[in-house]
């Protein structure tokens, strides 16, 4: 492993050409190699579902095959887990795959904010809310790296659509960009150290990510203490010296030169300091020697295919969400006789597109896991087309068939590759029209009717009342039908959650005037009301709420208690609670904490999601859940002093099953510092300065002279009640005295008042 001071020596011999050569790649996945110099090589890899390394013609979109590997589920059901270990295991298992193909970086976790259900991209994406989202891929990002193996978190920043995807600019205000969208990648970057951060293709607010100074520096490196390198997304960079001015190193992939020789020409015109240069090669080539050290021995590691897919199967078990069983009708006796409709039973739907396809060495369907265990009489109908959305009558009716005879029927539905993806967003939130058909011929006429979901973002579901069960299986990875078998007939019981809240129908969505925006500009109309906290706080129904998912038991909640009934900001708050599993039959549960915050003039969501913990409960057994808060658990990000700050009051902590289902809460009293103003002038409003306590008592002495001895008009009395008088006086500013005061007060008394206040405050 080399020292800084070696590093240093070898940056001393290059000559200007070679450090700006250092700083893209040398392909599409590996970085540069300069002749004669001692500098290796190292590779980069998409994930982070899988090992997508392609071993010959290379592309960023996954249209050229790469080598076989195994594909876990995608982020939209890694996020639906809820168990922060879990993914820290599918991290470690990847970084052991890493490890065996000489692959340095993994490319993700992708942790962007499901702003849109539109996002072609959502099935990457993991969650709504930030909070979640951070506190997911923080697990990720450790358990990929205690293989020795660097992560690139992405997309760096507020990349939330495809549309025109390298030019729109998200156009946002400074507390939705850091309340929402960067809070997501702010956990993961202080708590777990990414080897790299990948930056996005779009601008923020006019300026493009890749070359965004108050971006890639301001924030990431002086106020979060990111040390590692940033990375471009794959051909996001425009001018390379500004890129690198604002605090991109690597390029990504190869300019063939061209970018290279920008560099090499912005420091000999003197408009790039080549000190700046030098700096980013040390920070590269560190990056680079720490890599290549911990991969040089990469062919003692081996890893096993076949092991690593039944880690899959069981990590997918915990992605599913039951989202309805009227009757219980989950889980399926095994002797049941059931008829199975649907393409996705026999060709799974398990994976999105894009650069996220992985190569899988084996596919288990829900039809090979009913064979592998025996229950291969099961009736089958393709039912519709697993990639068009036409109508095929013989294939309904074939399914109509099957399910008259049949005790219940599953519908293995959803959507096609095609209207989800990579490079472009979704028009609409239908599944195809063709498997509404077939739904709604086949659930007339079944007994019971279960739907089995393949999907990487929301759905309406015009069938949500005439079905008896819909299981949301999202995309599962490569063995998701084993994972859909144990979880069907009950070997497991369901425990995963919705990261989302799936809306009635997409006009209900906040973004919904504002996506994708016109041309090159989405305006972020929503602020900081994304997801639960727009429909929480407009009281408006939804399908299925934020942190929903029904399971084979039943838990009871009791005993909520706060270690203090009052805290100041900067004291941590022990929250516990105690949870029993009252039912018949073991499973997991997720214990949701949520923030309400208190009656404040800061316009705040009703609640925020600020807790979770996923516990294991026999029938019977009971556990004790611990959440700490913080100062960030009751804080906003204010503006007017570009950080975060916490209003007094009182707040309710609340314990729940969602968003939308408190099962406790208990208020905490909470003085946060407030935020007053350095000095008044003459536009300050009255209201403003009597909520000020340093000078309150002055102010309420001199509003004596604003007093008008003048006798009212009868128009007068009868055109102003008492509370206009009142409001109307609040809100004016301390100017206006010299209209409404009937002459008693001039400037020279104005200004009087200012200089004694100001020094009121300044003692």
């Amino acid at each position: 492993m080399k020292t800084i001071e070696e590093i240093r020596e070898i940056i001393s011999t290059l000559t200007l050409e070679e450090k700006a050569s250092l700083c893209s790649g040398e392909t599409f996945w590996l970085t540069k190699k300069i002749p004669g110099k001692d500098i290796p090589v190292i590779m980069v890899s998409d994930g982070p579902v899988g090992l997508r390394k392609q071993a010959n013609v290379e592309d960023h979109l996954g249209m050229n095959e790469s080598i076989q590997a195994v594909c876990f589920p995608a982020g939209v059901g890694m996020a639906a887990t809820f168990n922060k270990e879990l993914y820290g295991k599918m991290g470690e298992t990847l970084g052991e795959e890493c490890r065996a193909e000489n692959v340095a970086v993994i490319l993700g976790p992708a942790v962007n904010i499901k702003r849109s259900p539109l996002c072609g991209r959502n099935f990457e994406y993991l969650s709504e809310d930030p909070f979640l989202a951070s506190e997911m891929s923080t697990s990720y990002v450790k358990g990929v790296q205690s293989k020795h193996v660097g992560t690139s978190i992405k997309h760096f920043a507020v990349n939330n659509m495809e549309t025109r995807r390298f030019s729109a600019s998200s156009n946002l205000s400074e507390r939705a960009l850091r309340e929402i969208y960067l809070a997501a990648f702010e956990g993961p970057v202080r708590n777990a150290e990414p080897w790299t951060v990948m930056c996005s293709y779009n601008r923020i607010n006019g300026e493009l990510a890749s070359q965004n100074k108050m971006l890639l520096t301001d924030i990431l490196r002086d106020d979060w203490g990111f040390k590692g390198n940033v990375i471009s997304d794959w051909g996001a960079v425009s001018n390379r010296a500004k890129a690198l001015e604002a605090g991109l190193n690597l390029e990504m992939p190869t300019s063939y030169g061209e970018n290279d020789a920008m560099l090499v020409e912005a420091i000999k015109r003197g408009e790039l300091d080549e000190s700046l240069l030098d700096k980013n090669c040390e920070s590269l080539l560190k990056l680079i020697y720490d890599a290549y050290d911990n991969i040089g021995n990469s062919s003692e590691f081996k890893f096993d295919r076949d092991e690593h897919h039944e880690i899959a199967k069981n990590i997918a078990t915990e992605t599913f969400v039951l989202l309805k069983n009227e009757g219980n009708v989950l889980p399926l006796n095994k002797n049941a006789k059931i008829a199975v409709v649907g393409a996705y039973a026999k060709t799974p739907r398990f994976q999105g597109g894009g650069s996220a396809h992985i190569n899988c060495h084996k596919i288990t369907s829900f039809l090979n896991a009913c064979s592998e265990n025996g229950l291969a009489d099961i009736k089958f109908a393709e039912g519709f087309s697993p990639v068009a959305d036409d109508f095929d009558e013989n294939l309904c009716n074939e399914a109509v068939a099957i399910a008259q005879e049949a005790d219940v029927t599953l519908i293995f539905a959803g959507l096609p590759d095609i209207f989800e993806s990579e490079a472009y967003d979704r028009k609409h939130m239908n599944m195809p029209a063709c498997q509404l058909k077939v739904i709604d011929e086949v659930s007339k006429v079944a007994k019971k009717t279960v739907i089995v979901l393949h999907n990487g973002s929301p759905i309406e579901m015009p069938f949500v009342n005439n079905v008896d069960a819909i299981l949301e299986c999202y995309l599962g990875g490569q063995a998701v039908g084993g994972a859909q078998f144990d979880v069907i007939f009950g070997d497991k019981s369901p425990s995963g959650r919705l990261a989302e809240t799936f809306p009635i129908k997409l006009e209900d969505n906040p973004s919904y005037l504002n996506f994708p925006g016109y041309k090159n500009n989405v305006n972020y109309a929503e602020d900081i009301f994304v997801g639960y906290r727009y429909y929480d706080k407009k009281k408006m129904n939804v399908l299925f709420p934020f942190g929903f998912g029904l399971s084979y038991t039943e838990f009871k909640y009791s005993n909520l208690k706060l270690s203090k009934e009052e805290i100041n900001e900067d004291e941590g708050l022990t929250v516990s609670v105690d949870i029993t599993n009252v039912g018949s039959v073991a499973s997991k549960e997720v214990v949701q904490l949520y923030v309400k915050n208190c009656d404040t003039k800061v316009l705040r969501p009703v609640r925020e999601f600020k807790g979770f913990e996923k516990i294991e409960l026999a029938p019977g057994e009971a556990k004790t859940v611990t959440f700490i808060l913080n100062k960030r658990s009751f804080a906003y990000f204010d503006e007017r002093i570009h950080d975060w700050a916490v209003p007094s009051g009182t707040y309710q902590i609340e314990i729940g099953k969602n968003s939308r289902c408190i099962e406790l809460s208990a208020p905490v009293e909470v003085t946060g510092k407030q935020i007053l103003p350095d000095e008044y002038n003459y536009d300050s409003i009255t209201e403003d300065m009597l909520e000020d306590p340093r000078i309150a008592e002055y102010v309420k002495g001199y509003l004596a002279g604003f007093g008008n001895d003048r006798e009212k008009t009868d128009v007068e009395k009868e055109s102003m009640n008492e509370e206009m008088e009142y409001a109307s006086m609040m809100y004016s500013p301390l100017r206006s005295g010299l209209y409404f005061s009937g002459g008693k007060i001039k400037y020279d008394d104005i200004d009087e008042f200012l200089e004694e206040i100001n020094k009121i405050i300044k003692k």
